[in-house]
């Protein structure tokens, strides 16, 4: 039997996990990686990554102009460590908009988005860019993802504790939403539905996250993302042969 990606979810809930554990925890990890050398990996990791992938960028950079009007980068504003916005950067996977206010929630099948871009969203390569992000300083590889100001504005105190460190590429709840646009677009009101369902359970899986700050959880959550991500492409070309 086939479950929809809410079922799925559901039943990981439902498994305790990184959910439970930060219900009986607050607080920061210690120790020198947790203190000083996340920021080093970050610098070494994000640079070699930059230099490596730089002639990917340029292939998708040209797919998208060649495929759609607008720029290759998109821009738009987040919350970062100690609540303080920066610009994050992502591949445009998008038509180019007039207007930025309906530019909160994507759902599967949105039609914004273009077909180079639907691709960009299934492998997450449209973060790509948000390396320029890491090696600046605005972000790491590993931590909770930014969010809007809309949405941080409605953070409890205890929620805010995210903002504690700097946002990151991919995290727990990344991994646990990777089907998020797919769960979306099941909702009759998804933007609801992210602010009091998604939004309350992300955060409490980050907020897990920062009680276990280590070398070896950071690799294997950008292993586990960067697996995923191909699996997820894997399975997107299988579908686009089968059509």
């Amino acid at each position: 039997m086939r479950h929809t990606p809410t079922q799925i979810l559901s039943r990981e809930k439902g498994q305790g996990g990184l959910l439970g554990d930060a219900e009986q925890h607050l607080g920061l990890a210690k120790g020198f990686y947790a203190n000083y050398g996340k920021r080093a990996f970050d610098i070494l990791s994000a640079a070699a990554g930059l230099i490596l992938l730089s002639p990917v960028f340029a292939v998708l950079a040209c797919f998208i102009k060649l495929t759609s009007r607008g720029p290759v980068l998109f821009r738009q504003f987040r919350i970062g460590k100690g609540g303080c916005p920066f610009q994050i950067l992502k591949l445009r996977s998008m038509v180019q908009q007039t207007s930025k206010r309906d530019l909160r929630i994507t759902v599967a099948g949105d039609p914004r988005v273009t077909a180079i871009g639907r691709f960009l969203r299934r492998c997450k390569a449209d973060e790509l860019p948000q390396l320029w992000n890491v090696l600046r300083g605005d972000m790491s590889l590993v931590g909770p993802r930014p969010e809007l100001p809309v949405y941080v504005e409605g953070y409890t105190q205890e929620q805010r504790i995210v903002l504690s460190i700097r946002p990151g590429i991919t995290d727990p709840a990344s991994l646990a939403y990777r089907h998020e646009e797919e769960i979306l677009a099941e909702q009759g009101d998804p933007e609801q539905f992210y602010r009091t369902q998604i939004l309350p359970d992300k955060l409490a899986r980050n907020g897990a996250y920062l009680q276990k700050i280590t070398l070896q959880n950071d690799v294997r959550i950008i292993l586990k993302t960067i697996l995923s991500s191909f699996l997820l492409a894997k399975r997107m070309g299988r579908g686009a042969r089968s059509r």
